[in-house]
């Protein structure tokens, strides 16, 4: 019988560098932690479990147990993601087994900035943690800048690009309601909201309108869901996303950055890399790979598992 308290006292002290940088971080990250099959990730005093295999179910009482005792949570959600079905990812059989549903809900700090969070709403709670490390960095890229956050989710990107200095951080996302989210967002870390910075329609729209406006930017980030669906329309990252990073370098101003990232467990980071800086290169001939990257430190093994996969990179123009 493993020691899951060992285990996971471990796996929390490889993490030791982040604890005063976030307390959003992954806890757990799978079979490289002594995990299998199974993620552990903390958002201030809120945890959550995912199952992405049946490995440990069995022992779920124990692991649950363990994090009781070590890490005191005020609220505990386990999350089953085991069938290869979409539906049954985007909503997972969810338990709340320490706590109440109540205590899914709060804030968690990253850097100088904060964001709401709620374990309960669908299969992320608010913030993709495998991200913070490029959303720091964007940051320090944005003083008096203007910035645009494509598939803007709570427009994270954007709270650290305004947080920054940033002129303006216009998001683009289809659902209104997680836009609302953004702004909550925005307000927790007092920011104004300005004129243009919500488009609530698909990314893809808003580019092409932005060429069309003649609109420009000094830093894009661009980071899609693997699969989306639109009026109608279907975007694939395997077969959209190199035709949109080469609309998307349009807008681009020369002295700007561009910091393209997918899940997608398909790419390879180096191709990726160099597709992307292709594209760029082919409006900007100057452009170039700033760095090429995948997951921070609490993603240990990244890229070992489809659960946990990112591939990032940012040109500079």
């Amino acid at each position: 019988m493993a020691d899951w308290k060992k285990l996971l006292q471990q796996a929390h002290e490889k993490r030791k560098p982040l604890f005063e940088v976030t307390d959003a971080y992954r806890v757990v990250n799978g079979a490289a932690d002594g995990f299998p099959g199974l993620t552990l990730d903390r958002f201030g005093s809120r945890f959550q479990i995912q199952y992405f295999g049946p490995e440990l179910l069995r022992q779920k009482n124990a692991i649950v147990a363990a994090i009781g005792d070590l890490l005191a949570p005020d609220c505990l959600v386990v999350k089953e993601r085991l069938s290869s079905s979409g539906r049954s990812l985007e909503n997972p059989p969810m338990e709340v087994l320490i706590g109440d549903p109540a205590g899914s809900v709060g804030t968690v700090f990253e850097g100088p900035a904060k964001f709401n969070v709620d374990l309960l709403d669908t299969i992320n709670p608010g913030l993709f943690l495998d991200m913070r490390s490029i959303r720091l960095e964007v940051g320090t890229r944005c003083e008096g800048r203007r910035f645009l956050n494509l598939f803007s989710y709570t427009c994270s990107f954007s709270v650290h690009a305004r947080l920054g200095g940033a002129a303006i951080a216009t998001n683009a996302d289809i659902s209104g309601k997680i836009l609302d989210k953004g702004r909550a967002n925005f307000a927790l870390n007092g920011l104004d909201l300005r004129p243009g910075e919500f488009f609530k329609g698909n990314a893809v729209e808003y580019v092409h309108w932005a060429q069309k406006k003649g609109l420009k930017f000094d830093g894009i980030v661009l980071d899609p869901p693997s699969f989306a669906r639109f009026k109608g329309t279907n975007f694939n990252v395997r077969e959209h996303l190199m035709p949109l990073v080469s609309d998307c370098a349009t807008l681009l101003n020369q002295g700007g950055f561009f910091m393209v990232s997918s899940n997608y467990s398909e790419f390879e980071l180096n191709s990726f890399a160099r597709s992307v800086r292709d594209a760029v290169g082919a409006v900007h001939p100057h452009a170039k790979t700033s760095w090429k990257k995948s997951q921070d430190i609490d993603f240990v093994a990244s890229g070992s598992s489809k659960d946990s996969c990112l591939v990032a990179t940012l040109v500079e123009v």
